[in-house]
C-alpha cells in the first residue's frame, strides 16, 4: 500500500523543476540542434550565446563544451543590495519580487505583460509572479527570482568557476538565507488568534517547500487552541445557565 503523499511540492521536486529554467551559455564547441520534448534547441556556434535548459547546460559544462553565464542577480553587488533591503530597509517583510515587465504598443503606451491593452478585459488572465518572465533566472539585478535558492546552489556546485567572486557570493547567499529563514519563522506570530494573515510576497519556491511543514504545524496548533478555547467557553456558558436556573427555582420555593 502506497503511503499518502505530503501536500505541496517537496524540496527535491522543486529542485527538479528548477532544472527546467532557461540559462545563458557560451558554447566552446559547435553543436547542432537537439530535438527535445519542449522543442528544438538552438544550434551552438562559438562564441555566440544561446539559451538552454539548466539540466542541458550543466551537462555541457561537465563535458567542458560550454560555460554558463551567471544571471545578473547572482553578482556580489546585487546580493549586497538585497541583503541591505532585508536587514535595514524593511526588516519585517521579504524583498519584493522582480517588477513585472511591460510592453509598448504601436502608440507608445506601456501595457502589462500578457495583456492586449493597458486595461484588463473581462475574462482575460493577468499573469503574476512567479509566472512572469522577470521571475525566472533573467531577473534584473537587485531582485530574487522564484527559484533563486536552488538555482544558486546548483550553479555554485557545478559551475563555480563561471561565477565571479564565487566565495563572496556563497557567503552572501548564506547570510541572505539565514535572514529570510528567521523572517519566515518569526512571521508566524501574525497567525496567533486564528485571524492573522501571513504575507508570502517575494518568498521563493524552495523556501516555501522547506517551511511548509513548519507553517502547517503552527496553523494546526493555532486551530486546536482555538477549538479548545471555544469548547471551554461553551462549557462555562452551560454551567452559568444551569446555575442561574437553580437560583430561580430556589427563589420560587421561598428559600
Amino acid at each position: 500500500m502506497a503511503l499518502p503523499l505530503p501536500p505541496g511540492l517537496v524540496p527535491t521536486e522543486v529542485a527538479f523543476l528548477c532544472e527546467m529554467e532557461m540559462v545563458t551559455i557560451v558554447p566552446r564547441q559547435r553543436l547542432e540542434s537537439i530535438a527535445l520534448l519542449s522543442g528544438d534547441t538552438p544550434a551552438l556556434r562559438p562564441p555566440h550565446r544561446a539559451q538552454l535548459p539548466l539540466w542541458l547546460a550543466l551537462l555541457l559544462k561537465k563535458q567542458r563544451r560550454a560555460n554558463i553565464v551567471p544571471p545578473p542577480w547572482l553578482h556580489p553587488e546585487s546580493l549586497k543590495d538585497i541583503l541591505n533591503h532585508e536587514t535595514n530597509v524593511d526588516p519585517e517583510a521579504f524583498s519584493p519580487p522582480p517588477p513585472p515587465p511591460t510592453r509598448s504598443d504601436g502608440r507608445g503606451i506601456a501595457r502589462p505583460y500578457g495583456q492586449a491593452s493597458s486595461e484588463p478585459k473581462p475574462g482575460e488572465v493577468a499573469l503574476s509572479p512567479p509566472f512572469l518572465p522577470s521571475c525566472t533566472q533573467d531577473a534584473p539585478s537587485g531582485y530574487l527570482p522564484y527559484h533563486w535558492l536552488e538555482l544558486s546552489e546548483i550553479l555554485l556546485a557545478h559551475a563555480a568557476d563561471d561565477i565571479p567572486h564565487a566565495a563572496e557570493v556563497r557567503a552572501l547567499l548564506r547570510d541572505l538565507q539565514e535572514v529570510r529563514a528567521a523572517k519566515m519563522r518569526g512571521s508566524t506570530v501574525y497567525l496567533e488568534g486564528g485571524g492573522g494573515v501571513l504575507s508570502l510576497r517575494g518568498v521563493g519556491a524552495m523556501e516555501l517547500a522547506e517551511s511548509r511543514g513548519f507553517i502547517s504545524g503552527v496553523v494546526e496548533g493555532v486551530r486546536k487552541l482555538g477549538a479548545s478555547a471555544e469548547a471551554n467557553r461553551r462549557e462555562e456558558e452551560e454551567e452559568d445557565r444551569r446555575g442561574g436556573g437553580a437560583e430561580e427555582s430556589d427563589e420560587e420555593m421561598g428559600f
